[in-house]
C-alpha cells in the first residue's frame, strides 16, 4: 500500500507502532514533539477525515418491519389465517394475525441490536483532547486529531486516539475492556517486539482506555476506524448472527409439515375426485377441512408465550434477555465460553499468599472486604508476633496511593487494584489506613514508574525515627537488598531461596511484589532515586491474585453435570490463565493456547484443537471470535460470556451473548443476548437450567398437539377414502384447534422443569424437533384419537343417531380425549399420577376447567348451535365420550410403563 501524501500511513499498513522507538514514530508522520502547526493539522484533517466512526446505513422501519414476515413459521400462521378467513370465521382469523403481528414486532425491536452495539463502540472515543498545536498546549475536538498531533495525557483521562507515547511519568492505563487484564497496564516509552501481544505494548496508549494514574505525551499514529477501536468496530458490523437451534428446528420442521399437508391435500383431493368420484367442489370444502385440520397455528402463539415466561422466570434469577428466542438457545448450549476477568473472577485483587525469610503465609479472604485470617499450615497466627510479617504489612500500607472506600459488605478501591489489594491486607492484620499514615506519617516518595519498577516513601515512626519503604518487582528489590528480615532478626539475604519462591508463586498464577525497608532518611533534602539504590533489607514477597468467584466454581461443577464444557478465554498471561483455570477446574492437566499460537493457525487446524483445549491465553478480539466460528462448525452451540468492547463481535456471533450488566460495556451489553444483572457467572447455570425447561415446555406442547392435527386429520382422510359422511365440519375442527390450543396447550407453558435437567447431556445440536420415539407417539396417539372418533361417530350413525348429534360427539370425543392427553403430555416418560403430575402445576386444572366449560357451551348454547351445527348430548352419550377418552389416557400411560422398561434395559431410544 502507498503512503499518503503526507508521507503517513494508514494503521493497517504500519502496524508496528509499538516497535519503533518515539524518533522513528515522529519522523515517520514528519511530526515534531511541540506539535503540528495549525496549517498543517488543516491539510491533514482534510486528507485523513475527522477522528470518529462512522455509522453504517440501516434499514429503514418499514424495510426492517416488512423482513420480520419472511418467517416459515409465520407462513404457517398467515396460512391458517386465510383459511379461516375464508371460511368465515372471523375470531380465528384474528387471533392468527395477532399473533403474527406480535411475533413481528418482538422481532422488530429486536433487530436493531447490531446497529445499538456498534453506537456504543463509537460512544467510547473521548469527545475532548488536550493536544499541543503551534508549540502551544490547546483543548479540542477529540475529532479533529489527526495523525502526527501530539496529545497530553492526564490521570482520569479518555485516550482519544491510539498514540506512541513520547514522555511518560509514572502513567498506567485501564486497558481491560480491550485486552482483558485485569490490572491497569504500566506504561513506557520503550520499543517492543513486533508480534507482541496487544497487552505488551508498553509504549502505546489505545483509544477508549482509560488514563488510571500518571502523566504522559503522545504521538497520534492511528484515528478514526484505523484504531484498534475501530478495528472492532469494523470487525463487529461483519459480523452475522446466526438463528438460534430452536429457530432452526422450528424453520426445518415448519417447512416439512407444509410440505407434507400439501402432498396430503393434493393426494386426497385427487383420490377422492377421480378414484370415488366426489364432486370437486364437496372435495375441495373437505380439503379445507383437511388442511385446517393438520395446520397447527397454535405452535407459534404458545411458543412466544412460553419464551416469554423463560423471559420473566430468567429475570427473576438476574439474567435480562433482550432476544427472545435466546431464552431455549441457553439451554441448547454445549459449550461456554467465558471471558475470565469480572466474570469467572471478582476483579478484585487479593493477596493470597505473604512469604518472609523462613514464614510462608496464606491469607484468607476474597475480593476488597478486609475480612480473613493468616495461616501458616493448618494453624493461624497473630501477625504482631511475626516482626517480618508485621514489619512488611505495615510497609504494604504506606508505601501505597490508594485508598478504601464503603462499608461492611460494599466496599472498593480507589487508585490501583494492587496497591488496593495490600490495604486490604493490612485492615486484615488491623492497620488501618488512616490511622498507619497518622503514626508513622510520609516524609515524601518517589511514584512508581514502569522503567524503575518501584515505588519508595520515607517515613517517621511514632518515636520519631527514619525509615524508607519500597515496593517493586521481586528482582528490583533483591538488586538493592543485602539482607533479609528472618524469625530472630536481620540477616545476610539467600538471594537463591527467595528466587525459588518467587518461582513457585508465579508458577501459582500470582502476581508478585516485594517489599523492603532501610532504617535511614533520605541524603539530601527529599528522596531521590540515589537513596533506592542499596542498603535495603528484604521483608516479604507477596502473591497477588484476582480470586475466583466462589459461586463462580460450583457454576462450573454444574456445567460440567450437565455435559457442557467450559472455556476460558481472556487476554490475561498464559500462567495466570492457566492457573485461575485450575482453581474452576476448568483445562486441569491440559495444556493453555495463546494468541500468538492461535496466529499460527489456519481455520482448520484451530478447528481441531478448539473443542480439545479449555484455557485461552492473551487472546484478541479476533481470536475470540475465530473460537466461536470454529466452535461452531463442529457444531457446537457456544454461549459467549465477557464485559469488555474487546469480546463484542464474539458474544455478537455465538448462538447466545451473555454481557455483565454491572462491570461490562454498553458495547458488551448491546452486542449481548442476554445481560447478566449480577454479574455472576453462576446465573449462567440457571438460566440454562430455565433454557432447557423452556425447550422442555415446547417439545411437550408439540408432542401435545400433533396427535390432534393428526387426529382430526385421519378422521378426514378415512372419511374420504372410504367414502363415509365427513365425521366433522370445517368449522367444528377450527372450534377443536381453537379451544384446545387456547387453554389445554397453554397450560404446558406453565411446567416447571423436571428434576433432572440439569443432569441430562446437552442435546446433539443436529437433533430433530421430533425424535423417532416422538414421532411413534405422535402417530399412536392420533391413530387411537382418529380410532376414538371415527368408531364413535360411526357407531352412532349405525344405531339411528341424527348426523348433528354424532358430529358433536366425535368432536367432543377429540375434546376430552386431549383433556386426559393433557395430562399424560406433561411428562414424556415419567407416570401422570405420580406426587408432581397431580400437584406440580396448577395451572393444568384452571385449563381443564376452561377447556370443559367451553365445550359445555359449544354443546347446550344456542347461539353455538346454531353456529357449528352441534346438539345437546345426554347422560349416555358422555359416558361413551368419557370412556373414550379414559381409553387413550391408559393406553399412553401403558406405553410410557413400557418405554421406561426399555430404558432401564439399555434399549436404544
Amino acid at each position: 500500500m502507498k503512503d499518503r501524501r503526507d508521507g503517513t500511513a494508514p494503521a493497517h499498513a504500519a502496524p508496528d507502532w509499538h516497535a519503533r522507538t518515539p524518533e522513528a514514530a515522529l519522523a515517520r508522520l514528519s511530526a515534531r514533539r511541540e506539535g503540528l502547526s495549525a496549517r498543517e493539522a488543516a491539510e491533514r484533517l482534510a486528507r485523513h477525515g475527522p477522528n470518529r466512526l462512522e455509522g453504517a446505513r440501516r434499514r429503514g422501519p418499514w424495510a426492517r418491519l416488512l423482513a420480520q414476515f419472511h418467517n416459515v413459521l409465520l407462513y404457517v400462521m398467515l396460512g391458517a389465517a386465510a383459511v379461516t378467513a375464508f371460511l368465515g370465521h372471523w375470531v380465528d382469523t384474528g387471533v392468527l394475525l395477532v399473533a403474527v403481528l406480535i411475533n413481528a414486532f418482538i422481532g422488530f425491536v429486536q433487530e436493531g441490536k447490531a446497529e445499538t452495539a456498534l453506537e456504543a463502540i463509537r460512544a467510547m472515543l473521548s469527545p475532548r483532547a488536550v493536544v499541543l498545536r503551534d508549540g502551544l498546549r490547546q483543548d479540542i475536538d477529540a475529532a479533529e486529531l489527526v495523525p502526527g498531533d501530539v496529545v497530553l495525557l492526564a490521570s482520569g483521562d479518555r485516550v482519544p486516539a491510539d498514540l506512541r507515547l513520547i514522555q511518560v511519568k509514572g502513567l498506567r492505563c485501564d486497558e481491560s475492556t480491550l485486552t482483558g487484564e485485569s490490572l491497569p497496564a504500566a506504561k513506557d516509552t520503550g520499543a517492543v517486539a513486533a508480534d507482541a501481544a496487544l497487552g505488551d505494548r508498553r509504549g502505546m496508549a489505545y483509544a477508549g482506555t482509560l488514563v488510571g494514574y500518571g502523566q504522559a505525551s503522545g504521538l497520534v499514529v492511528a484515528t478514526g476506524r484505523d484504531t484498534e477501536i475501530g478495528r472492532i468496530d469494523q470487525l463487529l458490523a461483519g459480523v452475522a448472527t446466526g438463528a438460534t437451534p430452536l429457530l432452526r428446528q422450528i424453520d426445518r420442521f415448519g417447512r416439512a409439515l407444509a410440505l407434507a399437508i400439501l402432498a396430503l391435500a393434493l393426494i386426497t383431493f385427487a383420490i377422492g375426485v377421480w378414484l370415488r368420484g366426489h364432486p370437486a367442489a364437496d372435495m375441495f370444502m373437505m380439503i379445507v377441512a383437511l388442511v385446517a385440520s393438520a395446520i397447527p397455528e397454535g405452535l407459534p402463539a404458545i411458543l412466544t408465550i412460553t419464551l416469554a415466561l423463560g423471559v420473566q422466570r430468567m429475570a427473576r434469577r438476574q439474567a435480562i434477555v433482550r432476544h427472545l428466542p435466546a431464552v431455549e438457545a441457553l439451554g441448547s448450549v454445549t459449550v461456554i465460553c467465558s471471558d475470565k476477568t469480572g466474570t469467572l473472577t471478582r476483579n478484585e485483587m487479593t493477596v493470597q499468599r505473604v512469604v518472609c525469610a523462613g514464614l510462608d503465609v496464606r491469607v484468607s479472604g476474597a475480593g476488597y472486604a478486609p475480612e480473613g485470617e493468616f495461616r501458616v499450615g493448618e494453624r493461624a497466627i497473630d501477625a504482631d508476633h511475626h516482626p517480618a510479617l508485621a514489619l512488611a504489612l505495615r510497609a504494604g500500607v504506606l508505601c501505597n496511593d490508594a485508598r478504601m472506600a464503603g462499608e461492611a459488605g460494599h466496599w472498593t478501591v480507589v487508585g490501583d487494584p494492587t496497591e488496593g489489594a495490600l490495604l486490604v491486607l493490612g485492615h486484615k492484620a488491623g492497620l488501618l489506613h488512616g490511622h498507619t499514615q497518622a503514626a508513622w506519617p510520609r516524609a515524601d516518595a518517589i511514584p512508581f514508574e514502569s522503567q524503575h519498577r518501584f515505588m519508595a516513601t520515607a517515613h517517621h515512626d511514632d518515636e520519631g525515627r527514619p525509615w524508607i519503604f519500597v515496593k517493586g518487582a521481586p528482582e528490583k528489590l533483591l538488586e538493592i537488598s543485602a539482607r533479609e528480615w528472618g524469625p530472630e532478626g536481620e540477616r545476610a539475604i539467600d538471594v537463591d531461596t527467595w528466587r525459588r519462591m518467587a518461582t513457585d508463586m508465579a508458577a501459582r498464577g500470582l502476581r508478585l511484589l516485594g517489599l523492603a525497608c532501610k532504617r535511614a532518611a533520605p541524603a539530601g533534602t527529599g528522596l531521590a532515586f540515589e537513596d533506592v539504590a542499596a542498603g535495603y533489607t528484604l521483608l516479604a514477597l507477596v502473591g497477588i491474585a484476582d480470586p475466583p468467584r466462589e459461586e463462580a466454581v460450583r457454576a462450573v461443577a454444574d456445567c460440567h453435570a450437565a455435559g457442557i464444557r467450559v472455556k476460558m478465554i481472556t487476554g490475561d498471561h498464559g500462567e495466570t490463565a492457566r492457573a485461575i483455570g485450575a482453581q474452576l477446574a476448568i483445562g486441569t492437566g491440559k495444556p493453555a493456547i495463546t494468541g500468538a499460537e492461535i496466529e499460527l493457525m489456519d481455520d482448520e487446524a484451530l478447528q481441531r484443537v478448539a473443542l480439545d483445549v479449555d484455557v485461552f491465553a492473551r487472546a484478541s478480539p479476533e481470536h475470540k471470535l475465530r473460537l466461536v466460528n470454529a466452535l461452531q462448525r463442529h457444531g457446537q452451540v457456544v454461549a459467549m460470556t465477557g464485559d469488555g468492547v474487546n469480546d463484542a463481535p464474539a458474544l455478537k456471533r455465538a448462538d447466545v451473548g451473555v454481557a455483565m450488566g454491572r462491570k461490562g460495556t454498553e458495547a458488551a451489553k448491546e452486542a449481548a443476548d442476554v445481560v447478566l444483572a449480577d454479574d455472576n457467572f453462576a446465573t449462567i447455570a440457571a438460566a440454562v437450567r430455565e433454557g432447557r425447561a423452556v425447550y422442555d415446555n415446547i417439545r411437550k406442547f408439540i408432542l401435545f398437539m400433533l396427535p390432534t392435527n393428526g387426529g382430526e386429520a385421519l378422521v378426514v382422510i378415512a372419511a374420504i377414502l372410504f367414502g363415509l359422511t365427513l365425521p366433522m365440519t370445517p368449522a367444528q375442527v377450527l372450534w377443536i384447534n381453537m379451544v384446545t390450543s387456547s387453554t389445554l396447550g397453554l397450560a404446558l407453558a406453565f411446567e416447571p422443569g423436571e428434576g433432572d435437567l440439569m443432569r441430562r447431556p446437552p442435546r446433539a445440536p443436529g437433533e430433530p424437533l421430533l425424535s423417532r420415539f416422538f414421532v411413534w407417539r405422535v402417530l399412536m396417539v392420533s391413530v387411537l384419537m382418529m380410532a376414538a372418533a371415527l368408531g364413535l361417530f360411526l357407531w352412532e350413525l349405525e344405531r339411528g343417531t341424527a348426523l348433528e348429534t354424532a358430529r358433536t360427539m366425535a368432536v367432543s370425543t377429540i375434546v376430552v380425549t386431549e383433556m386426559f392427553y393433557l395430562l399424560n403430555s406433561r411428562f414424556v416418560l415419567a407416570p401422570a399420577l405420580g406426587r408432581a403430575g397431580l400437584s406440580g402445576n396448577p395451572v393444568v386444572a384452571w385449563a381443564l376447567g376452561a377447556c370443559l366449560l367451553l365445550q359445555m357451551a359449544f354443546v347446550y348454547l344456542p347461539a353455538l348451535q346454531a353456529v357449528f351445527g352441534t346438539t345437546a348430548l345426554g347422560a349416555r352419550e358422555w359416558v361413551a365420550v368419557g370412556s373414550a377418552g379414559l381409553g387413550v389416557f391408559v393406553v399412553a400411560e401403558l406405553e410410557k410403563a413400557a418405554a421406561r422398561a426399555l430404558i432401564r434395559q439399555g434399549a436404544p431410544g
